[in-house]
């Protein structure tokens, strides 16, 4: 029951904090005309991902193991990836939202973590996802999260680059 509560807490609580973020950029940038693509699969999105570590907590409760190396390895990799994940969100700072919002005529961030990688913020998600899945000890949970949110992160990443305007 350990996993499952550290988990839980690890995965909660800093994702309705994100998502009064977004909320609040999503606003703002609505507000100076930004648009979004009407093929976005985040409705979808926004289902799955907190499912995916409620499943992963569900999984870590019924084995109710105890805490060891994959345990650790999770944590590390987990915090490694909110890392990730929040320096890509400071660095596009009010720009970041949860849904695709572009604002015409606006320059591509080409700083932080983008000046390696298009897309950080996904490879820091798949990070928590892997890393929750360890901590979790969820071996099924966590290969079903990380295919199917994995499969829908590759669908969203081309909307993104679509709007952009990325061929």
């Amino acid at each position: 029951m350990t996993r499952a509560v550290i988990v839980a807490l690890a995965a909660f609580p800093p994702m309705l904090v994100e998502a009064r973020r977004s909320l609040r950029n999503e606003r703002a940038l609505l507000a100076v005309g930004a648009v979004e693509p009407p093929d976005d699969v985040y409705p979808v999105m926004r289902i799955a991902y907190p499912v995916c570590f409620a499943a992963m907590a569900a999984e870590a409760w019924l084995r109710d193991a105890p805490l060891g190396p994959s345990f650790a390895a999770g944590a590390v990799t987990f915090a490694l990836a909110k890392g990730l994940k929040y320096w890509a969100i400071a660095t596009l700072g009010p720009r970041w939202t949860f849904r695709v919002l572009v604002q015409p005529r606006q320059p591509l961030i080409v700083a932080g973590p983008y000046r390696m990688m298009r897309h950080p913020n996904y490879l820091g998600v798949a990070g928590e996802l892997a890393g929750a899945a360890l901590m979790a000890d969820a071996m099924i949970a966590g290969a079903v999260s990380l295919a199917l949110f994995g499969g829908l992160m590759l669908a969203r990443i081309r909307v993104e680059e679509r709007a952009l305007g990325r061929p």
